[in-house]
């Protein structure tokens, strides 16, 4: 029988005993209290004119010491069949002859008599007392139950909500985790701690109480933990840092004590906290009072972790984006004892990344997973997993029997830029402006000396908030920059208002995100990487504001007024002198301005070898790439055409350089 039907079954019999129970008051509620003697009146009065024996009282039941019956009702009229009885009790003192004396007096009126055994009556008390006593009971076990059924766990708030994952539950092991090989290697190293302590303690060395894991996102830490979830042959404790916290006083508390006391009676196990910035935060900062739930709550977590009980055999693994708001008491040796750095992987990494990743998908004959890796600079692996999982749908939607190159670069573009807005009208002045814009950007970082990114494609088919983008990808991985590299970027950035003026003599709106981030880029190379030769190598301003109003809101100024404006001045002639030289290196070349200004009008797309191309004045192959498959795409003039004319849309910007974050140097 299912857990359902077994419930329906179980109300239903609860129902019928409410029913039966509720009849059975009320008609002892009905019963009329009678004295002996009236009693004895009625039966020998007797219903004068009635076909039945000449009495009133119908039967009568001797419980022994009391008397319960039935009487007819001295007003109905027995001969119309409307017959009315109504029951009565009446008590007496059982002693001596007095039962007797009931008993002769029945037999002489002709009245049914029957004597209640003691087993009767015992059952008839147990009814009466013991079974609502039981019925009780049931209800109050059957209620229990339901409450403790749900995951919500109603009655046992401090109760912890952490999974147990036993041996075989997770089927994935460190052969799906690629890219982080030294992550791996210290993880594993835990691990055998746990199988076998007396290989490390032999020669008096200590297992590490806990593992921090931290990183940007998606670079796979919580990948990491349930690989070893799968790996460890030990109990495996998994829960959110969010599942402590409630909004009653204590609960959180209790969960962590409940937790850790679950961990000693399965040791050696492994417990595991993902996103545990929830409640390990710094504690209040004083200002503005109030107690904070979360505060016992990392209180506990701390006393767990290294208080004066000692807490051998279980390992506590955390993982958080945001290891900078952590309570330093939470980071110290003897709780953290290991701050594992998940970073971004290399080009050899990803390669290996994408590698696992398209282990199940159908791939084409031809297909270089090593130069999507090296054209995918700054993706974490969750990005490379996107990029596979959307190219074997474009594939898929294209009714092809594999993965092919061209659906690998599609899907790129699509976790760069966004999917394509080919249903976004746009002005043929638009689309002018929007090539130029594009075009300046290309030709600029293509003649810039000594530059290391390369231009990997450029398009004016609007994609997310863009309506033109230009990808520049590094040719290796770099984990810092030099000021001529930075100075480069800077250039690029201006490249696409530099043409503007250069072909039109204004200026638009669609520089406005090349400016923001030229600004920034030059901000910080006077105020944080030193790169002034006018102020020197120092830094200016330093982060500064309470833990509780967040540590990226504010910078202290630690300088003078006169500093400022030097500063001001600093930046100003870096984006001067920057946007002025994009500007002559585009007036010193505007042929090849304008021959991928409309490559680029015609095709839509240019990649790297065909602005080469361009650059050197040679003509292009024929086009044979189109929206539909067609021979020949679509002019600029004909895409326009027929198109209504979105004057009042709220534009984003035009173009956009897109290239990987900027290391900043410790």
């Amino acid at each position: 029988m299912s857990g359902n039907l077994r419930n329906l079954v179980l109300w239903i019999a609860i129902f019928v005993a409410f029913i039966f129970m509720a009849k059975k008051l009320t008609e002892k509620d009905r019963s009329i209290k009678l004295d002996l003697s009236a009693v004895m009146e009625m039966g020998r009065e007797g219903l004068a004119g009635a076909n039945e024996p000449n009495r009133i009282v119908a039967k009568i039941e001797d419980r022994g010491g009391a008397l319960r019956g039935a009487f007819v009702e001295p007003y109905g009229d027995p001969q119309g069949g409307d017959v009315k009885y109504k029951t009565f009790q009446s008590e007496y003192i059982a002693v001596g002859s007095m039962p007797e004396y009931v008993v002769n007096w029945a037999l002489k009126n002709n009245i049914p008599y029957k004597a209640n055994q003691s087993s009767q009556l015992l059952s008839s008390i147990l009814f009466s007392f013991l079974f609502p006593i039981l019925l009780i009971v049931v209800i109050w076990v059957f209620l229990m139950r339901q409450f403790q059924a749900g995951s919500n766990k109603a009655m046992s708030f401090g109760k912890s909500r952490a999974k147990l994952v036993t041996e075989g539950q997770v089927k994935i092991s460190f052969e799906d985790v690629a890219g982080i090989d030294e992550v791996k290697e210290e993880l594993n190293e835990i691990i055998q701690f746990l199988k076998d302590p007396q290989k490390f303690s032999r020669l008096g060395g200590k297992i590490p109480k806990g593992v921090l894991l931290h990183g940007l996102p998606g670079t796979g830490k919580t990948l990491l933990a349930r690989a070893v979830a799968g790996e460890a042959s030990v109990p495996f404790f998994s829960i959110s840092g969010s599942d402590f916290v409630e909004m009653f006083v204590g609960v959180g508390a209790s969960r962590v004590r409940d937790l850790f006391e679950q961990g000693k009676k399965a040791k050696p196990c492994l417990i595991y906290i993902d996103e545990i910035d929830a409640v390990g935060r710094h504690r209040f900062a004083g200002i503005g009072g109030g107690h904070d739930e979360r505060e016992q709550t990392l209180n506990q977590l701390l006393v767990e972790l290294d208080g004066f009980a000692p807490n051998e055999g279980v390992i506590v693994m955390a993982s958080t984006n945001r290891p900078d708001v952590l309570d330093p008491a939470l980071l110290r040796p003897g709780r953290f004892d290991r701050q594992i750095r998940v970073d971004l992987p290399d080009m050899v990494g990803r390669e290996k990344i994408l590698q696992v990743h398209t282990r199940e998908i159908k791939m084409a004959d031809g297909v270089s997973l090593q130069q999507i890796a090296r054209g995918t600079p700054s993706f974490s692996g969750a990005d490379l997993a996107n990029l596979a999982n959307e190219a074997a749908l474009l594939a898929a939607r294209k009714d092809k029997n594999a993965v092919e190159m061209e659906d690998l670069e599609e899907a790129k573009d699509r976790v760069l830029m966004g999917p394509e807005r080919r249903s976004l009208a746009m002005s043929e002045k638009e689309l002018k402006n929007t090539a130029y814009h594009e075009a300046g950007h290309a030709l600029v970082s293509k003649l810039t000396p000594d530059a290391e990114e390369k231009v990997h494609k450029v398009t004016i088919i609007p994609r997310g908030r863009t309506l033109g983008s230009t990808a520049i990808l590094p040719e290796e991985d770099r984990h810092s920059q030099s000021r001529r590299q930075l100075f480069n970027a800077l250039l690029y950035l201006m490249g696409g208002r530099a043409a503007e003026e250069c072909k039109f003599n204004t200026f638009t709106t669609g520089a406005a995100n090349d400016l923001h981030r030229a600004t920034d880029l030059a901000h910080s190379m006077v105020c944080e990487f030193g790169m002034s030769e006018r102020l020197g190598p120092r830094t200016f301003g330093s982060p500064s504001a309470q833990v509780f109003l967040g540590r990226d809101i504010s910078r202290d100024r630690d300088y003078s007024e006169e500093t400022a404006s030097l500063i001001d001045t600093e930046v100003r002639e870096l984006l001067s002198s920057a946007y002025h030289k994009a500007l002559q290196v585009l007036r010193d070349n505007m042929d090849p301005l304008e021959r991928i200004s409309q490559a680029l009008l015609e095709r839509e797309t240019l990649n790297g070898d065909e602005l080469d191309v361009l650059i050197r004045g040679e003509e292009l192959p024929p086009f044979r790439r189109g929206r539909n498959g067609e021979t020949r795409a679509p002019s600029a003039t004909e895409a326009a055409s027929g198109k209504e004319e979105r004057g009042k849309q709220d534009r984003p910007a035009a173009g956009a350089v897109l290239q990987p974050p900027t290391t900043q140097p410790s």
